[in-house]
């Protein structure tokens, strides 16, 4: 048995109700109301975790003797820049336990040795696809419970990540950067000031105070690619602290695909003929380097940093969104500047306030270069266009200046009840300049939005059992651009509009038994058009000014079970998922002249979403961890009539198009600790995903269609990363599909098939 006492460090006041636990396990325990824990668990050696809402996490070592018992207090260190609850880490996926909201947090500290970003950490979250029309720095979306791309919202530490650029798309940025990944599910809470209705995926890195540390790594592999990372930082006694990560990716993307290949004597593209050709104009690369500065632990604030990012990009296209079209010369290029400012303050005036304050500019700067005079096909032959432009004729400049500030305010009263307030304001401006003459031309009608999301919740939590929150949003949007005045978009007049939107719900958590816990929640829930949805991206994706917001109401049910015997230790969780959404903005393919095609987004209708997600995994000490998740989420077209007209509509009642609605990923683990040496540990890893068939368009109109169908597919990996002295040097080594699966997420664009990665790792600190 260890016991002990758990105090705060600040005020060393004792801190009631905190979660005490060995890490890897399930063996846990609360504190009471004097602070005071009383943990028992089998002899051995183990990581003590203590962590409580409001403060950062603790991890001491442990050694437990058979029939003696240990005395270890902890002191914890006051924090309100996280917005979770108390997590509790179980084989690299777990709960938030103490949440009413349907979330789990994915541990990303067993993959920082592998060459994975963050959007492939996030495949192990139950109900989660990630989908990529190609290589490393391709168009990504994330999938969650039926809902994707612009659905899911991203977070880091809380910040929204809405116009921050492609350089930090999640996949983009390795998983090293984050010390864990939170996911909430449909309904999250009133904290993130969000309008999603899909779910929120905040990033959260190590904020723990440590003295010095350095965490390096570089990785090379198939196609060329490179990616190298770094983070340093140091805290002083004083409270002086910095921080400097830096991360890059680089590859060539030069994999086979099988593609129709156009005759340039014919004209003639025959979708029927497929030919294995390799990729020739992907070429991505991308730069960042985040700094940040300031002081910690002072009476005056807890955190206040001044940050700044730099971000670049370069980005050869190779096709448009079907894969028989192809650019041989099209590109697209890059940057961004990000000042920002962070304070943090606990019992702020007086006990129980908390406040967190953020603030930063955004200016992005995006290139389109489209002036080639020849079109390309699939073997890089060219033939000489009659007018220059592989896709449209462009050498066109956006500026993109986006702001955004976050407020959240915590009034704790007694130990049962939490009020909180948050506010995001963001406010974006584009303008559009072509450098296609000598003198530069900018458009004479700016592209505005001004997004103000207010949102008050109160939880009532008069025990550990149970816990309810209830809540309501307000949400604001302008939008000012220009709307065509003829039928050839050659003339332009600016135009604005405003709505207001009020959202509410409620979330609740009881635990039937110990270690049986049932959650519910419901939102009645806006998503706001998002810039590309408005404005497109100003070349392969066409925005519409007048398109409305989502409306949805949100409902989950979520069961899950944890128990512990001896070494092992089992878990397992199912849950429902109910979205009836109106407004539904839907992206489509549109038809433009010369057999080129384009994005576009309307307002659908109505769309019905019903599912479930199963996710069990499984533990034997610290040697060994399986598990999996299985996801079938149908949404159904629920217009009796067509959107155009009132005809009928034959796709009633039919799966949207393009979604996949059935997917499953397992992964196997063994560990072999102090091999050879002690303090040498080797990891092996398998795991594979599995996609059912899906169709491109409505199931009536593809089903039969070969061209309009994405086949079943399944992937495998293996991994295997070999440390010395305890982590501080690692060495791994990757094969991706093994199988050199033939891989598709978007249309007929393919992804990589078997590829090999190899990476080194060094980590010191303390």
């Amino acid at each position: 048995m260890v016991s002990g006492k758990v105090i705060s460090k600040e005020k060393q006041e004792i801190v009631d109700f905190a979660t005490v636990y060995l890490k890897g396990t399930t063996y846990g325990c609360t504190t009471n109301e004097q602070g005071i824990y009383h943990l028992q668990a089998p002899a051995g050696k183990y990581t003590l975790v203590v962590s409580a809402v409001g403060y950062e996490s603790v991890e001491k070592p442990v050694t437990l003797v058979r029939g003696e018992r240990m005395k270890m207090n902890v002191v914890i260190t006051p924090s309100v820049t996280e917005l979770d609850e108390v997590v509790v880490v179980s084989n690299g996926v777990s709960r938030i336990k103490r949440s009413a909201f349907n979330a789990i947090a994915v541990d990303t500290k067993e993959l920082q040795n592998t060459t994975k970003n963050l959007s492939d950490a996030l495949t192990k979250a139950p109900g989660m696809k990630l989908r990529e029309s190609g290589g490393v720095g391709s168009d990504m979306q994330l999938m969650l419970d039926g809902f994707s791309g612009k659905h899911v919202k991203v977070f880091i530490d809380g910040v929204p990540q809405e116009g921050v650029g492609s350089s930090f798309g999640l996949n983009n940025i390795p998983v090293n950067f984050a010390d864990r990944i939170e996911v909430y599910k449909g309904v999250v809470p009133v904290g993130f000031g969000t309008d999603a209705i899909g779910g929120v995926i905040n990033i959260v890195t190590n904020k723990k105070k440590r003295n010095w540390f350095l965490d390096a790594s570089y990785s090379y592999g198939s196609f060329n690619t490179h990616k190298s990372y770094v983070n340093f930082g140091q805290t002083l006694k004083n409270g002086f602290t910095y921080e400097i990560n830096a991360f890059q990716n680089y590859s060539d993307n030069d994999y086979h695909v099988n593609a129709p290949v156009e005759d340039f004597e014919t004209g003639r593209i025959d979708k029927d003929k497929k030919v294995r050709v390799k990729r020739f104009n992907d070429t991505y690369h991308n730069e960042a380097i985040v700094g940040k500065i300031g002081l910690v632990d002072k009476t005056w604030a807890d955190r206040l940093l001044l940050g700044f990012t730099y971000s670049h990009m370069y980005k050869e296209i190779q096709t448009g969104v079907r894969q028989e079209i192809v650019y041989g010369e099209k590109h697209r290029k890059g940057h961004s500047l990000m000042p920002s400012l962070e304070y943090g303050k606990r019992d702020l005036l007086t006990k129980g306030l908390d406040v967190v304050l953020t603030a930063n500019y955004n200016k992005n700067e995006t290139t389109n270069i489209d002036t080639a005079s020849y079109k390309y096909n699939w073997y890089g032959e060219r033939k000489l266009l009659n007018s220059p432009g592989e896709q449209s004729y462009q050498h066109s400049r956006a500026d993109n200046d986006n702001w955004n500030g976050t407020f959240t305010l915590n009034y704790r009263l007694g130990k049962a009840h939490m009020f909180t307030f948050n506010n995001v304001l963001n406010a974006f401006h584009r303008s559009n300049t072509s450098l296609l003459a000598k003198e530069a031309t900018q458009d004479a009608i700016a592209k505005e939005t001004r997004k103000n999301i207010a949102g008050l919740s109160y939880r009532l939590m008069p025990s550990e059992h149970w816990n309810l929150s209830v809540f309501a949003k307000n949400y604001d949007l302008y939008v000012a651009g220009p709307m065509a005045t003829t039928s050839n978009q050659s003339e332009y007049i600016r135009t604005t509009r405003s709505l207001n939107s009020m959202g509410y719900g409620a979330a609740g958590t009881y635990f039937i038994l110990p270690g049986l816990q049932a959650k519910l929640s419901y939102e009645k829930a806006y998503r706001l058009p998002t810039i590309e949805e408005m404005f497109g991206d100003e070349d392969l994706e066409m925005g519409d000014i007048g398109i409305k917001p989502e409306s949805s109401d949100n409902l989950n049910f979520n069961l899950s079970y944890t128990k512990a015997f001896g070494k092992h230790s089992a878990y397992v969780e199912g849950g429902l998922i109910y979205r009836n959404t109106k407004d539904y903005i839907q992206r489509n393919i549109a038809d433009l002249s010369g057999g080129k095609y384009a994005a576009t987004y309307i307002n659908y209708g109505k769309v019905l979403t019903k599912g479930y997600n199963l996710s069990a995994r499984y533990g034997f000490g610290n040697w060994f961890s399986i598990g999996g998740n299985f996801t079938k989420m149908d949404a159904r077209d629920n217009m009796k009539t067509s959107i155009s007209s009132n005809a009928e509509n034959l796709a009633y009642k039919e799966r949207m198009p393009n979604l996949p609605y059935m997917f499953a990923d397992s992964d196997v683990t063994f560990y072999w600790r102090n091999l050879w040496k002690k303090g040498n540990t080797l990891v092996v890893s398998y795991d594979n995903q599995y996609l059912h068939s899906f169709t491109y368009y409505s199931s009536r109109i593809g089903a039969n269609k070969g061209d309009y169908v994405v086949p079943n597919q399944f992937s495998h990996n293996l991994s295997l990363s070999y440390g010395l002295k305890n982590g501080r040097y690692n060495v791994s080594f990757e094969c991706r599909n093994f199988t050199d699966e033939k891989l598709y997420d978007n249309f007929s664009l393919q992804k990589a098939g078997r590829a090999f990665y190899g990476k080194v790792r060094v980590y010191f600190g303390n």
